[in-house]
């Protein structure tokens, strides 16, 4: 897939026009969005990537069409199931609600940048070293094993080395001070936790690209395809936050459905690297098949996941109806 300068350069200005009419929107009137306001953005976010794929489908054929939906589902599933750390740091640093969508917006640029950096130095490497199909695989199964094999605990947000790198050299004030990032206090030019915590969203999120950049390369090779499916993945998060922030404690399956999902594209990759390499019995997954496999897994996932929550729930009510009454 050869592609002229030009394609690249409209389409990083396309998204970066994209996130500045947000980010205008979010700036303009900071406040919680409501669930019509998130659902109609959400749509808009997953309906944009969507044309893209059926761009892609049309104008490079539908090998590389596939390859697009197959990368930007994973890395969306992937960035869902990255939500129930997002709400811990909220938590954590006491982020007010009219501000979180700010916050989230800022970490999400922030992420899309280093996933660039990311993407761009992982496209090179596996351009040189094709035994790094091998590493990626491995690495993959090894994390859907952690996931599905060990029980799971509650999540808990520590900070990493960046976020400690800047409480540790910049002056922080101790409460914040409406949106700002920074504040001049008594001649003093100090940092507010809005910046600390914009900061811990977004390397977070790059520590979660530890699984999801090898898993994309997985089912494509394509840098382009690799990042605008990163890109459509990063966009939509913050509406998404806010829109299906009580439902992720009902999708109780959904780490599971990912381990299986990191665990098939762990194992095509060991199987294409084979393949590559003159193994004769090693044979190569079509990318189709790939993407029934992610389609599939999640809708299986998130079905049981709900039934299994709903079923509680009428136990649970049932439990308590059958409990004697309190005598007085």
């Amino acid at each position: 897939m050869s592609l002229p300068t030009w394609v690249w350069i409209v389409t990083i200005v396309g998204f970066a026009a994209i996130i500045a009419g947000d980010f205008y929107l979010v700036a303009r009137n900071p406040r919680e969005p409501s669930f019509r306001e998130c659902t109609l953005w959400v749509s808009f976010y997953v309906g944009l990537a969507i044309t893209f794929g059926i761009g892609v489908l049309i104008f490079a054929g539908p090998g590389y069409g596939g390859e697009f939906f197959a990368g930007w589902l994973t890395e969306y599933s992937l960035s869902a199931d990255n939500l129930f750390v997002f709400i811990l740091i909220m938590s954590r640093f006491a982020v007010p609600r009219e501000y979180r969508q700010k916050v989230l917006l800022i970490g999400i640029v922030i992420a899309l940048v280093m996933r660039g950096v990311f993407i761009a130095i992982g496209a090179e490497a596996v351009s040189r070293f094709d035994w790094l199909f091998y590493l990626f695989g491995a690495f993959l199964i090894y994390t859907a094993w952690k996931l599905i094999g060990h029980e799971e605990e509650e999540a808990e947000f520590s900070e990493n080395i960046a976020l400690r790198t800047v409480r540790r050299v910049l002056p922080t004030t101790d409460r914040y001070h409406g949106a700002s990032m920074t504040v001049r206090i008594d001649g003093r030019r100090l940092v507010t936790p809005m910046l600390i915590v914009m900061v811990a969203i977004g390397t977070t999120d790059l520590l979660f690209a530890l699984d999801s950049i090898p898993a994309i390369f997985g089912l494509t090779k394509e840098p382009y395809l690799v990042f605008t499916a990163n890109a459509f993945a990063l966009m939509g998060l913050r509406q998404l936050y806010f829109l299906i922030g009580g439902l992720l404690d009902r999708l109780i399956y959904l780490s599971k459905g990912l381990a299986l999902i990191l665990a098939f594209i762990g194992v095509k990759l060991v199987l294409e690297a084979l393949h590559h390499d003159g193994v004769s019995w090693a044979p190569e997954i079509p990318i189709m098949l790939s993407l029934g496999v992610i389609i599939g897994t999640l809708v299986i996932t998130a079905a049981a996941s709900l039934i299994k929550t709903r079923r509680d729930r009428v136990r649970e009510a049932a439990s308590a109806e059958r409990q004697p009454a309190e005598v007085d």
